[in-house]
């Protein structure tokens, strides 16, 4: 028998239960400790921005907070990098398109 080689049984580490948060109206499942950037990733969503100037979609890059590919809004806010938030549960995360502020003329 092969032993499925994920990061947690290579570490063998035995996450929490799971919970779930919500992307754009959906339940996403999510363990304990993820960024809601992994938790995304690992439910098949791989962009969740659109670019500012020709609506190019955007996802996690760097996976560190250097760069700001992985920008969305969370519970309400702008402009949330995913990669460095925890996906606690009830987070609410929704697509961003482009800036993220509507009151702002680009």
């Amino acid at each position: 028998m092969t032993r499925r080689r994920t990061p947690a049984a290579l570490v063998e580490a035995e996450p929490g239960p799971g919970h779930h948060i919500e992307f754009d109206g959906r339940p996403v499942r999510a363990l304990p400790g993820q960024s809601i950037a992994a938790a995304l990733w690992a439910d098949g969503v791989l962009a969740w921005r659109t670019t500012r100037i020709g609506g190019r979609p955007r996802g996690a890059f760097c996976g560190i907070g250097a760069c700001f590919d992985c920008l969305a809004t969370v519970n309400g806010r702008a402009n949330q990098r995913l990669c460095l938030l925890p996906a606690e549960p009830d987070t609410v995360v929704t697509t961003q398109e482009g800036h993220g502020r509507a009151d702002l003329a680009v």
